[in-house]
């Protein structure tokens, strides 16, 4: 039935394109989550009147995010060609994608952290210190779980910018369904493959989404 109505599709091929772009997308997401987290928490603790101000250091960190988020992600993996190539020996396969991937999305987590962490009430925060809470038992105890919510709403917005980031990737050699669609698809004029490879890549998009919003309702005591 499928080969009928799809006859261009490899299925074999479109299977491990399908875990190439599911492999980029959370490898991914789990360092951008990490890393935007670190640049987040370093952004608002460093920002006038919070426990580390320092406004030196944050004029450069918000600098560093400012650039890295501004570059257009298929101009990011050009500029990094270089660092990928000693990084990962190889501009082509999926795991030549992760550098840039990492570095294009945390810049941009980065900020949805540091709002996050803003909308977490000063007066618990002023509480926690009345207590004698270190600056440590404050960011872990404190700041990260009242923000928990938005941070999660946040990595589910940039895991599906990601997805996308992971298509314009496989454009240029990365491998996953983005190369399937331009390279299958779009350059043998084979239009079936392209609509099964953006059907799959929506298909992921809509996952995440629903697991993102699931735990933010689980987690959200408000």
């Amino acid at each position: 039935m499928l080969n009928t109505v799809f006859p261009n599709v490899e299925w074999g091929v479109f299977k491990d394109a399908t875990i190439e772009t599911l492999y980029m997308t959370g490898v991914s997401v789990l360092f951008t989550f990490i890393l935007g987290l670190m640049l987040g928490l370093a952004l608002f603790l460093t920002n006038r009147g919070n426990q580390w101000e320092n406004k030196f250091f944050n004029m450069i960190i918000a600098a560093v995010v400012n650039v890295f988020r501004s570059v257009p992600f298929i101009i990011l993996i050009i500029l990094l060609i270089p660092f990928t190539r000693i990084l990962v020996g190889s501009m082509l396969g999926a795991n030549a994608a992760l550098p840039a991937l990492i570095i294009g999305a945390a810049p941009f987590y980065a900020r949805m952290v540091e709002i996050a962490l803003r909308e977490v009430d000063k007066g618990v925060i002023e509480a926690a210190k009345s207590m004698g809470a270190t600056n440590f038992q404050i960011i872990f105890k404190v700041l990260i779980p009242e923000s928990l919510p938005a941070l999660i709403s946040g990595i589910t917005v940039t895991a599906i910018a990601l997805v996308g980031y992971t298509a314009m990737a496989g454009v240029v050699g990365a491998g996953g369904l983005g190369n399937l669609a331009y390279i299958w698809g779009y350059q043998r004029e084979q239009n079936d493959v392209t609509f099964v490879a953006t059907v799959a890549i929506l298909i992921i998009v809509f996952i995440i989404q629903f697991i993102g919003d699931l735990i933010t309702k689980r987690i959200d005591k408000r």
